[in-house]
């Protein structure tokens, strides 16, 4: 575990934050952002540390804020940079492409952040939040054990929400490029651009908060290494894969809240239904008009998804 660069002039977190690097059991270079507790509630004492794993394209800076409102709660906090995003290592010659070989890889990138918690005596008890791709992340790391007292989901990508196009070239033509090696370039319907940078706020899919929107694109306008294009389809397929096994196993005895906008239009919504149906200790909160990326949506929004969220985490200190 070394010290990594910190991009704190573009985080907006709490005083104190750091980043390290740290090696996985494959040998790919991972970091990993922290924020101490550092408030006057209980003594100066954390809670806890609440664990964010962030979605695809998402990188450590990205949870500054976030980390401000778990610290305001009385949490401690880290952030996660997976392999092929952020300035973790990029796993294909062309950086702005989103790629994993197996989607279990991440879970590889979860173990070695759990040792670094280990080694820095985080604060426990430890939770979770899995955004979007976390969320699948997330999941399984809950059926496969982690260390994590209750967790909460925000759009998580238990399945993926595909175009017409993306639906046909994973069915009929992913097999014949992952022969040929031709499945580690742009998905179809994707491009090589961060997507904030090119698209404006009017339109966009993630927030309606335009403040929010604004923090986010000047963390790649600033540092542009934290920014990523499109997936590959070999990441596409990897992620239904993973989706179809995450379909098939029993909801996991941990107490959970999952958050869904109602205009939420990158996840498959249906699939987040259905998984909260059959979990017996998780409760679906549905937050009208938000979209995407809720901790970063409108004030009322966001005070909502924490306020919830650390509500359960108190409730199971």
């Amino acid at each position: 575990m070394q010290t990594a660069p910190f991009f704190a002039d573009v985080s907006d977190g709490p005083d104190g934050g750091k980043a390290y690097w740290l090696k996985t059991a494959d040998g790919i270079r991972i970091r990993a952002g922290v924020w101490p507790y550092t408030g006057d509630a209980n003594d100066g004492q954390a809670k806890g540390t609440v664990f964010v794993l962030p979605g695809r394209t998402e990188c450590v800076e990205k949870y500054g804020r976030a980390a401000k409102d778990l610290a305001a709660r009385g949490y401690a906090s880290l952030a996660i940079d997976w392999r092929g995003q952020g300035i973790a290592d990029r796993l294909l010659p062309d950086r702005t492409v989103g790629h994993v070989n197996q989607f279990e890889d991440y879970q590889k990138d979860l173990a070695a952040v759990l040792n670094m918690a280990r080694d820095l005596e985080l604060p426990k008890p430890w939770f979770l939040i899995g955004h979007s791709m976390g969320g699948a992340i997330g999941l399984r790391a809950l059926l496969e054990g982690a260390p994590f007292e209750a967790a909460s989901f925000c759009a998580p990508m238990w399945g993926i929400g595909l175009t017409p196009v993306q639906k046909v070239m994973v069915r009929f033509l992913a097999p014949v490029l992952s022969v040929l090696k031709l499945d580690r370039s742009h998905a179809p319907g994707t491009s090589s651009d961060t997507y904030m940078m090119v698209q404006d706020f009017d339109g966009n899919t993630l927030t309606r908060d335009p403040d929010m929107y604004d923090y986010m694109r000047k963390q790649v306008a600033a540092h542009p290494d934290l920014g990523l294009g499109g997936p590959s389809t070999h990441w596409v397929r990897e992620s239904i894969g993973e989706n179809i096994y995450l379909d098939t196993q029993e909801s996991p005895d941990v107490p959970v809240l999952c958050f869904l906008g109602g205009d939420e239009s990158i996840v498959n919504t249906a699939a987040v239904r259905a998984r909260m149906d059959r979990w017996p200790s998780g409760i679906l909160v549905e937050i009208p008009n938000a979209q995407h990326e809720i901790p970063m949506e409108v004030p009322q929004s966001r005070a909502l998804f924490f306020n919830r969220s650390c509500a359960l985490f108190d409730a199971n200190l």
